[in-house]
């Protein structure tokens, strides 16, 4: 099981997916909508969760801003063909991981 943020732009059926398969999946969209990408940046460090995101900003906010960085990030870099397409991809990078 893993902990995961899922950024507001991720895809809330994703994240029912994802929870379904075990993980622990908190969604901005559902808790704190409108939070700013430093102030998600802030919480994964503070909760210890890896950010889920298609927005590419957080690797300035890290690496430039030099912001807190949360255990980790997966940053999608894809349109999804619907909106399980990300947990599906994230759950069989997973089992992969599992494996290895």
């Amino acid at each position: 099981m893993r902990n995961f943020l899922a950024n507001e732009n991720f895809p809330l059926a994703s994240v029912i997916k994802l929870r379904e398969a075990d993980h622990d999946v908190a969604a901005v969209v559902e808790d704190s909508p409108g939070a700013t990408d430093p102030e998600v940046l802030a919480r994964a460090h503070r909760e210890c969760r890896i950010i889920m995101t298609f927005d590419r900003d957080y690797g300035e906010l890290i690496y430039r801003r030099r912001l807190s960085a949360p255990p980790g990030l997966v940053y999608f870099r894809f349109i999804p063909k619907n909106p399980l397409e990300p947990a599906e991809y994230l759950l069989r990078l997973l089992v992969l991981k599992t494996y290895h």
